[in-house]
């Protein structure tokens, strides 16, 4: 399908959310891809990037086909609404992280568990291996949430490897990056990287997340066109089992002091506004939190509405492309 302006400006704004997301810890920019419905053109796209047939284009020195058979225009309108998110709410997103966590988790929980529902609308048939699946999908979310920090080498190696892993989990709906490399034990380790400018581990770390990101895309693309439900159910599982992640009342049982001197949580533990208000001494905001999950639900029901998404997955990938 062909797309104009207005498809375009869509896109960029998708892209705004995606980046968003990934300024919370906890929240992935795959879960708002997921969810506006551009997640599956995402990952083909990125797996043509080195495709046999763009390269064979790059070699013939026919650059407009290779941009053509990239999805181009699509990419670069996704890269700079993230890019714009990065750049213009990132401390706004921070901010209210920090001064307003519990409306924050609260919005982005009811966003993400009324999205399974719409995500698992587009399997058109629920048969036991399916529900299978999905269970499967919610497990490994759960298990990967719960899990708890290791210490690791910072060898260039395994440095290497955060970055395959880390960019993974970003296109993965319902894991953050930073949620990974705080497992890995190098969340830390890469911050103190940043805030230094060590350019060796910066580099390794995105060698790594570029080898990343062009297999893992092939690997998805390849179970999205030939598992598609099974695959699908897996991910909306994965959201699901995640969701205690963004439980809007955590108390901090380890801390850390970020670059700027402040002390922030490492590890949280999830409970109830009872115990939030005993632990923290803190007021719960019950009621924010449930305006906030409605404002979320809300939001996703109003962009099926105005913006749905195709659901047809027998749509061949170059006429999607415009091509």
């Amino acid at each position: 399908m062909k797309r104009g302006i207005k498809d375009y400006i869509i896109l960029i704004l998708k892209g705004m959310g995606m980046g968003a997301a990934d300024v919370i810890p906890g929240v992935s920019g795959g879960t708002v891809a997921f969810i506006t419905g551009i997640y599956e053109e995402l990952i083909d796209s990125i797996k043509s990037v080195v495709s046999p047939q763009a390269l064979g284009h790059l070699r013939n020195l026919s650059f407009r086909e290779y941009f053509k058979s990239i999805n181009l225009y699509f990419i670069l309108s996704v890269l700079v609404g993230i890019a714009i998110s990065f750049l213009s709410l990132a401390r706004l997103m921070q901010f209210l992280l920090v001064n307003y966590p519990i409306q924050v988790w609260s919005f982005f929980f009811g966003l993400i568990l009324v999205s399974v529902w719409y995500v698992a609308k587009t399997i058109e048939r629920w048969k036991t291996p399916i529900y299978i699946f999905f269970v499967i999908g919610i497990a490994l979310g759960a298990i990967i949430t719960m899990a708890t920090p290791t210490e690791t080498p910072n060898n260039l190696w395994f440095i290497f490897i955060c970055g395959m892993v880390a960019i993974c989990a970003m296109i993965l709906p319902g894991i953050s990056g930073s949620f990974i490399m705080l497992l890995m034990g190098k969340y830390l380790y890469l911050m103190a990287a940043l805030s230094s400018f060590n350019l060796l581990v910066i580099g390794v770390f995105l060698a790594g997340a570029a080898v990343g990101i062009l297999s893992f895309s092939n690997l998805l693309s390849w179970m999205l066109h030939r598992f598609h439900s099974a695959t699908i159910a897996v991910l909306a599982g994965f959201m699901i089992g995640s969701l205690n992640k963004v439980w809007p009342w955590k108390v901090a049982t380890q801390t850390y002091i970020d670059a700027h001197g402040a002390i922030r949580p490492l590890l949280e533990k999830n409970v109830l506004p009872a115990n939030y208000l005993l632990e923290n001494k803190a007021e719960p905001f019950i009621l924010d939190a449930i305006a906030f999950f409605i404002l979320g639900a809300l939001l996703i029901i109003i962009f099926e509405r105005f913006f749905p998404k195709p659901i047809d997955k027998e749509i061949d990938i170059k006429q999607r492309f415009g091509l």
